[in-house]
């Protein structure tokens, strides 16, 4: 990311700002307007912090209504719009433009609905994560997707990163839990696809939304899956004397046809650093600890417990303990949970990457990144959702020493190339965002990518939602073939009769 280049503001936008506000005032009345530089700046980046802008102004719209009104408003006028949640992306995905509207979401904050008969919830987009499964627990249900900010992080974010989390290898990443949502156009037109029901009707434009990192349009409600506690779940916390060990114990269970409700690593340095901080009762003379959840029937969790027992003797653990009680259990993953604020009691900054790779190369990449650390001269701690292989490596680094940062990238973007090279990819539920946007070229060749860009078009043939994200280079539709269709102006081929 070094060089970072974003598109050139519009100078005409730029001239007509006192204009825009005051349109924008009308269309979004009261406090939902926010234009002074002092009060922007709470909205100048998202989580990947490393990089500042300020948004040409920043609206708070309340209902559906105001939504399309205000994509209407910028899609006539040429104005280019930046759609937000909570701001917790670490990819850049929020990042502001000077010249484009920052639509921010959080006051999209209700669930309107909770059918526990279908086993669902309607929310709003700015809910969190957790808000969902607090409006369900006491009945029993949970929302599965688990993401480490999951107490701050919106639902509608969720949905544009397609986040995870530690119970995604079991019960799926957003993209397996959303069911439906309702989203505006960049033309301000409402649509919705899919509902309360399991099945998409024609095309899975569902699917396609998911992960789309509001290039596509911009989410006003998501309809999720819930699900019903398990009967119990117990969770086991195995330390190794190498990381390479305790990765191969990753491979065995599942290659065994283990699939634990979560299964999460961490190595020396993270262990010892969310020790310090969360007090959870981590061994300390281990170089990885591996947290494996098993959850369901009493009995299948006591077969299972032994199995698991007995692969990571294989591999030769040193320690292994066995939660008692859920307090117990819950404690082993509020270390894991809090491993990224832990991480920064013991560096001034840290570059939290996300690449995933096939399980059996885990050995291999980490073995890999702690030759790349000692190339850069700078430490790395590693946390990730161990059974799905989506890293979390933190960098650790001085931001106020010169060079740091930029070394700090060089060496995320080397971890990124090597995922690819083994077979993997560059985001497992971080989003492309602008921290990965010049490496997607490493992954895909230039016809895949204008294939993707084609999408884009479809749906935005300005370019006027996120530009300057995923994409390290975006052609003019036109240059790729786009045709303009209007309703009612090209007439259906008559389909013959057999």
């Amino acid at each position: 990311m070094t060089g970072l280049t974003m598109p050139a503001p519009d100078a005409a936008t730029m001239s007509r700002r006192a204009e825009i506000v005051a349109d924008m005032r009308i269309i979004v009345p009261g406090e939902g307007v926010v234009e002074a530089e002092h009060a922007m700046r709470a909205f100048e980046s998202d989580g990947l912090t490393a990089y500042r802008q300020l948004p040409l102004v920043v609206v708070l719209p309340e209902t559906t209504a105001q939504v399309s009104r205000i994509l209407k408003y910028c899609s006539e006028r040429n104005i280019r719009v930046v759609p937000r949640g909570s701001g917790t992306s670490l990819s850049g995905g929020a990042l502001p433009l000077e010249d484009a509207v920052l639509l921010v979401m959080s006051r999209f904050n209700r669930i309107l609905d909770i059918d526990y008969a279908n086993r669902t919830v309607v929310a709003q987009p700015g809910v969190t994560n957790l808000g969902i499964t607090k409006a369900v627990e006491a009945e029993g249900f949970y929302y599965a997707p688990d993401p480490s900010s999951q107490i701050a992080c919106s639902i509608g974010g969720n949905v544009a990163e397609n986040s995870g989390g530690v119970h995604c290898l079991k019960y799926g990443l957003t993209s397996n839990n959303v069911l439906g949502i309702e989203m505006v156009l960049i033309d301000g037109e409402v649509i919705r696809l899919g509902g309360k029901h399991l099945d998409s009707e024609s095309y899975d434009l569902l699917g396609l939304m998911t992960g789309s990192e509001g290039l596509l349009g911009v989410v006003t409600e998501v309809t999720v899956r819930i699900l019903q506690k398990p009967e119990a779940a117990r969770a086991l916390l195995i330390g190794f004397p190498t990381s390479e060990q305790g990765g191969q114990c990753v491979a065995d269970i599942i290659g065994a046809g283990i699939i634990p409700g979560g299964m999460e690593m961490m190595d020396r340095p993270a262990i010892h650093a969310a020790e310090a901080f969360v007090h959870a009762g981590y061994p300390m003379d281990v170089e990885a600890l591996l947290i494996v959840e098993l959850d369901g029937p009493m009995a299948e969790i006591d077969h299972l417990i032994g199995e698991v027992e007995r692969l990571a003797a294989q591999n030769g653990s040193t320690t292994c303990r066995i939660s008692q009680s859920d307090e117990e259990r819950a404690i082993f993953w509020a270390g894991r949970k809090a491993a990224f604020p832990a991480v920064g009691r013991i560096s001034p900054d840290y570059y939290c990457m996300d690449g995933t790779i096939p399980r059996k190369e885990l050995p291999t990449v980490l073995a890999r990144m702690r030759e790349l650390s000692e190339q850069y001269g700078l430490g790395v701690a590693n946390v990730f959702h161990a059974g799905d292989g989506n890293l979390h490596p933190l960098i650790l680094y001085d931001a106020n020493k010169q060079g740091q940062l930029e070394k700090a990238e060089a060496f995320g973007a080397d971890i990124l190339r090597l995922c690819v090279e083994v077979g993997g990819v560059l985001t497992g539920e971080h989003g492309v965002g602008v921290e990965k946007r010049d490496l997607m070229p490493e992954m895909f060749t230039e016809i895949d990518l204008n294939q993707q860009i084609r999408v884009k078009c479809a749906f935005d043939p300005d370019h006027l939602l996120n530009p300057g994200k995923v994409f390290p280079q975006l052609h003019r539709c036109a240059e790729l073939g786009r045709m303009h269709i209007h309703r009612g102006q090209v007439p259906f081929p008559d389909i013959p009769r057999f």
